[in-house]
């Protein structure tokens, strides 16, 4: 069965972001046997998460991976318990219903240009799509950095307890020296 590797970037994000660009890289150099998507995740949650589940759903017949950053994290968790497969998270958002109530108001996403007005309902989307239990915990490894400045890698840790993790002393949220992993990454996605 073919494998499918769907990398979901973070909010406000894009496929040109750094981390989504050393993955193309690696995936085109180590594993061009892979499919692979990049997609530019919509900015409001609803939005996303059905062009995402509509992605997976074309490749209901291949075995399923994704790379998540941050909220792409999120998203990733909402797919693999949806439909299958494994999850590799970096730095994952767990409760971006709690962080985003501070980012209500217009905003740009600077990679590209899109103006969009995060509301109340933008809001209750992400708790509706928030999963708060893992079918199969094993499924998921989640890369962590205790520096993250932007969500609380401790959230992460306890949600994804039961799963692979590495939690590695300073860092951001970005997180550092992503690439050294991707070896790593593969073998855990496509075992």
């Amino acid at each position: 069965m073919q494998n499918v590797l769907i990398y979901i970037h973070g909010f406000m994000s894009s496929p040109q972001s750094v981390k989504a660009q050393q993955t193309s890289t690696y995936v085109r150099e180590y594993h061009p046997e892979l499919i692979m998507e990049v997609p530019q995740v919509p900015n409001y949650p609803l939005e996303a998460a059905h062009m995402l589940e509509s992605l997976v759903s074309k490749y209901a017949d291949k075995k399923l991976a994704f790379i998540g950053s941050s909220m792409g994290g999120f998203m990733s968790t909402h797919l693999v318990e949806k439909f299958g497969g494994k999850a590799v998270l970096i730095n994952p958002a767990v409760r971006p219903f709690e962080l985003l109530e501070d980012f209500l108001g217009t905003h740009i996403n600077p990679y590209t240009n899109q103006e969009f007005t995060l509301q109340a309902a933008h809001i209750q989307q992400l708790i509706d799509l928030n999963t708060t239990n893992l079918n199969n915990p094993r499924a998921y490894w989640a890369l962590l950095q205790t520096n993250d400045e932007t969500l609380d890698y401790r959230q992460a840790e306890q949600k994804y307890a039961n799963s692979r993790l590495t939690i590695e002393q300073g860092g951001d949220h970005s997180f550092q020296n992503y690439a050294d992993h991707l070896p790593e990454i593969f073998k855990f996605l496509l075992s």
